[in-house]
């Protein structure tokens, strides 16, 4: 295998950061209203150890080189959680690892009790939105929950 996804750690929390901030400007996803801006950039071991939450990082060569996570939909429904935060560095696309990581955190979300997830995204995404359509989301009219992401455009739905 050309690349190892497994939980988050401390030591991971500047590399995931660094990625976000890299890879989100590549698709116009800067500004107020994008999870660029979240706080938990800086901090995403600590966010994602809270409970019913998961993220885990792609590595390649021993370098973090992508990641994402599930979480309760913020001011959604008990057993809605959202897919968030999901980027990877150039480098690490094409090879598969995009619907590896997909299903690990389709497979943790159903371990924490959800029922459905939700994801949000931008129009211009396409390699992403192909990801999601294949793992079986579909789109929906507008946006669920109380993200703070203004920006988004583009929102999906599907049942575990």
């Amino acid at each position: 295998m050309e690349f190892l996804i497994r939980p988050i750690r401390a030591e991971d929390d500047s590399a995931v950061a660094g990625i976000i901030r890299e890879v989100m400007p590549e698709f116009g996803a800067k500004g107020d209203g994008f999870a660029i801006n979240d706080p938990e950039v800086d901090w995403m071991t600590r966010a994602y150890s809270q409970p019913r939450c998961a993220y885990f990082v792609v590595e390649r060569e021993g370098v973090v080189m992508g990641g994402g996570g599930i979480a309760p939909l913020t001011g959604g429904e008990e057993d809605v959680c959202e897919l968030r935060k999901m980027y990877f560095l150039p480098a690490l696309r094409g090879l598969g690892a995009g619907a590896a990581l997909m299903q690990r955190c389709l497979d943790a979300a159903r371990a924490a009790g959800f029922r459905r997830c939700y994801l949000e995204t931008l129009k211009g995404m396409d390699a992403a939105m192909r990801l999601y359509e294949r793992s079986g989301f579909s789109r929906i009219a507008g946006p669920m929950g109380d993200t703070g992401h203004g920006g988004c455009n583009t929102f999906y739905l599907r049942d575990l």
